[in-house]
């Protein structure tokens, strides 16, 4: 239910003119002339510099155009949600209060509201002062529309000013709306939805839960669309250009190469998680053409319940100029089925020179052995032995250098 205020209007909603003095009645539909959007506005000083962003020049659409070009001016009425409105849209302009209030009562100014929805969609609402100068194609376009017949541009773009960048795009599509939907659309294809799901609708989300379970779509960019911007679309997690979704009970149908490729080969068989595409439930998707997650001052963590999994179509990279920790109760290297055990390094390398050490002494004995008759060598022994001296001594030499400087383990 609708709060009231104390003289019973609605709260919110746009304020009656006759809960204003009778100083505050002028209602008025006006069509942008141009906005303050930077310092290169000709009368960006006039209009307050900094504090006169989004300032439009408008004329009065019943009213003709004054040929003194000294347009009269409107500020946003409501600062914290800024629609800037494109030259030749239409808004609803208003005199309320302004900053003299405090010294009389009926002090005012203009504001301007909202853009009125001309063509009911989000890429633009501008109707030309005069239709008549632009081309034949362009002219039939809106005689049709003033008619009655839905606007629909073919030839990707119109000939209507609406500003120094801003450039029509016939493939802008709006979104399809479901019922108790809450919609916010930019004029690019970004979007975001306050959804919920909807059994038996058209959108890709209803196949799992029950109506009312809620759904949160933040979208930028549609991705590949028809030329027929006039029909609304739906958010396409696998077509849009980046997208997050908040789920409570919905199935997203999201494909991932790198899983159907790997299909979590490192899980054990009665483990792996729910593919993308088949769980259903609280989760939290983001998916794009590139994700960088960047800390400035402190940790990056993750955290799971069960498992955290990597997955990969080419590689997967750890670089820092710091140590880099794994700790845990087992660790497979090469395969989840791996049975080797690694070898300790420093135990290794002690027992081997404990080993070298004992052979060397050995060996030399031998190469010192003396045969019968007294005195006379063993020949073949000692050749051997001190050969195998040799050896040994060069080993025990290297032994060091077998053990990583950077690699430990326990």
């Amino acid at each position: 239910m609708a709060k009231t205020n104390r003289s019973g209007g609605v709260l919110g909603a746009f304020p009656d003119k006759s809960n204003f003095s009778t100083s505050f009645p002028v209602q008025n539909v006006g069509r942008i002339v141009s906005i303050v959007l930077d310092a290169t506005h000709p009368r960006f000083k006039e209009l307050g510099e900094w504090n006169g962003l989004g300032t439009i020049e408008y004329t009065l659409v019943d009213q003709p155009i004054p040929s003194s070009q000294v347009y009269p001016t409107a500020k946003p009425y409501d600062p914290s949600i800024r629609n800037f409105p494109l030259i030749n849209e239409i808004v609803y302009i208003a005199q309320l209060p302004d900053t003299d209030i405090g010294r009389f009562t009926s002090s005012k100014k203009s504001y301007y509201m909202s853009v009125v929805g001309l063509w009911n969609h989000p890429h633009h609402n501008a109707f030309p002062q005069n239709s008549n100068v632009l081309p034949p194609s362009q002219q039939k376009d809106y005689i049709e529309t003033e008619a009655g017949s839905v606007r629909r541009v073919t030839d990707q773009s119109t000939e209507i000013f609406l500003g120094r960048t801003f450039v029509e795009r016939g493939n802008i599509h709006p979104l399809l709306p479901f019922e108790g939907d809450r919609i916010i659309e930019g004029r690019w294809g970004n979007s975001i939805r306050f959804g919920s799901t909807v059994t038996g609708s058209v959108n890709t989300w209803s196949s799992t839960g029950t109506n009312g379970d809620p759904i949160t779509i933040l979208r930028n960019g549609q991705g590949i669309q028809s030329d027929e911007g006039w029909i609304p679309t739906i958010e396409d997690i696998n077509n849009d250009d980046s997208s997050i979704y908040l789920t409570s009970t919905q199935k997203i149908p999201l494909q991932s190469q790198a899983v159907e490729i790997n299909q979590y080969f490192s899980y054990p068989d009665n483990g792996k998680p729910t593919t993308p595409n088949e769980y259903a439930g609280k989760q939290i998707i983001l998916n794009s053409g590139r994700l960088v997650f960047n800390t400035t001052q402190d940790h990056l963590l993750l955290s799971s319940q069960k498992s955290i999994g990597f997955t990969a179509v080419e590689s997967i990279n750890f670089d820092t100029t710091g140590p880099v920790t794994l700790q845990a109760g087992e660790v497979y290297l090469g395969s989840k089925n791996a049975t080797e055990p690694v070898l300790l390094g420093q135990s290794t390398i002690n027992l081997l020179q404990t080993l070298l050490q004992e052979l060397a002494t050995l060996t030399n004995i031998l190469s010192l052995q003396i045969g019968v008759p007294p005195g006379a060598p063993l020949a073949p022994t000692n050749t051997q032995a001190a050969l195998t001296n040799a050896t040994i001594t060069n080993l025990l030499t290297q032994l060091n250098g077998l053990m990583s400087n950077s690699v430990k383990t326990v």
